[in-house]
């Protein structure tokens, strides 16, 4: 579905790739990209649910406008994974709901 328009190009020479993980399961994506860009890549496209009607959401503006993108990154909610860089070993997770405030200091 989505794919970097530098894979698409022969002959084009990749970035470094880097191993992460989303709700548990090892994938890999591209040095330089955004966690968003690396889920949709990797065929991820809901990455939260809605606080009320736990409806799945996935990245739409993928400039920091909509918040739709939110996950949990190593621990932290309320993640935007449009302007996160991925690293390696990033523990992502899909964010159900809203982040509760007794997770603040964690």
């Amino acid at each position: 579905m989505f794919r970097p328009i530098a894979e698409a190009r022969e002959g084009a020479i990749g970035a470094a790739r880097l191993s992460f993980t989303f709700d548990g399961t090892p994938l890999t994506g591209r040095s330089g990209d955004t966690v968003a860009a690396a889920l949709l890549a990797n065929g991820i496209v809901a990455c939260r649910e809605t606080p009320v009607s736990d409806t799945p959401r996935a990245p739409y503006c993928l400039m920091g406008v909509c918040f739709d993108c939110l996950v949990v990154i190593d621990g932290i909610g309320n993640r935007q994974g449009c302007l996160v860089t991925l690293t390696e070993g990033m523990r992502i997770e899909t964010q159900h709901g809203r982040r509760h405030l007794a997770e603040v200091g964690q």
